[in-house]
């Protein structure tokens, strides 16, 4: 028997019941599903950077109601499931009818959902401007203080469904309580076999993980870097590098750019003053990144085009 929006009964009807959904998988589907939305938002809106900014901001909920739509139409209303209850092997039923035999979610079940989560999202993000405009005594101001009562009681309704759902197990929101639909597994649960290799891997890589954390700040990797930088200097003076001498007055040893307000610290380098200052108030025992000198005294250098080294 098919249901309605193409759906079609996927379990026949037998002596065993459908398997119940465990809460923990009714509120992952709810995560991922929220995470879908965030994903689908932000892949819409990078296809906008380089317009003007802010040029979605005026019809931004209207857009994001647009977008929450046609995931609506292309699963819910298709497969009476969320993405997120797909990922999970989960599917809406329709409880109003009662038996074992699974019924899809009816056509006016699943417009109402569309309209009590989408329309829902819409109110809550437009309501703020539809108001705005008008007297404190309009009949629009009026509108709204009722709509925030009516909002209010709401949210108290949801908490008061959400600690039902944590004693008995089902319909976790409002709507699907209201709806009359239950989310059920598509298929019998079997027993699962654990792989504790797999597990056991996991906890590896996690305290190694912990370990590094823990072990790279106390790592001086300038330091490291300045000895490592060290072994292989005389390798290149060896080999008789052309313009050594122009390149140490010319280029910073830090950041490598031509120095900006010169300055010396007890080797033949030449640094910029903000690097050399900003690595020694960051590291007591900084040394020079290049020949691994202990920096000292720092005095200002004056350079000239002709790569000449003064000290003033």
């Amino acid at each position: 028997m098919a249901g309605a929006g193409g759906d079609k009964p996927f379990a026949k009807a037998g002596p065993s019941p459908l398997s119940r959904v465990l809460r923990i998988s009714q509120l992952d589907a709810f995560e991922l599903d929220s995470a879908l939305e965030q994903l689908v938002w932000s892949q819409f809106t990078q296809c906008f950077q380089h317009f003007k900014p802010g040029l979605l901001t005026p019809v931004e909920p209207e857009l994001k109601a647009l977008l929450q739509l046609l995931l609506w139409r292309f699963t819910v209303y298709s497969n009476s499931a969320t993405v997120g209850q797909s990922l999970l092997n989960i599917r809406y039923k329709n409880a109003l009818i009662p038996g074992q035999k699974y019924r899809p979610m009816s056509r006016p079940q699943k417009f109402w959902f569309a309209l009590l989560t989408v329309g829902e999202k819409w109110l809550r993000e437009r309501s703020h401007s539809l108001f705005l405009n008008h007297p404190a005594e309009s009949n629009a101001r009026k509108a709204r203080k009722v709509l925030s009562i009516l909002t209010g009681l709401a949210k108290v309704a949801s908490l008061v469904n959400f600690l039902l759902f944590l004693q008995r197990g089902t319909y976790p929101t409002l709507t699907e309580r209201l709806l009359g639909v239950q989310p059920v597994f598509r298929g019998p649960q079997g027993p699962r076999d654990i792989n504790f290799q797999f597990l056991n891997r996991e906890l590896l890589w996690h305290g190694f993980a912990e370990f590094l954390i823990f072990l790279l700040p106390l790592i001086n990797v300038w330091k490291l870097k300045a000895s490592v930088a060290a072994l292989f200097s005389p390798l290149k003076e060896l080999r008789g590098v052309e313009g050594s001498e122009e390149t140490h007055c010319t280029e910073c040893a830090i950041c490598g750019e031509w120095p900006t307000m010169p300055h010396s610290a007890g080797c033949k380098h030449v640094f910029c003053y903000y690097c050399l200052k900003s690595h020694m108030i960051a590291d007591i025992c900084f040394t020079c990144p290049k020949c691994g000198v202990q920096i000292g005294t720092i005095e200002p250098v004056r350079l000239h085009v002709g790569t000449e080294l003064h000290q003033s």
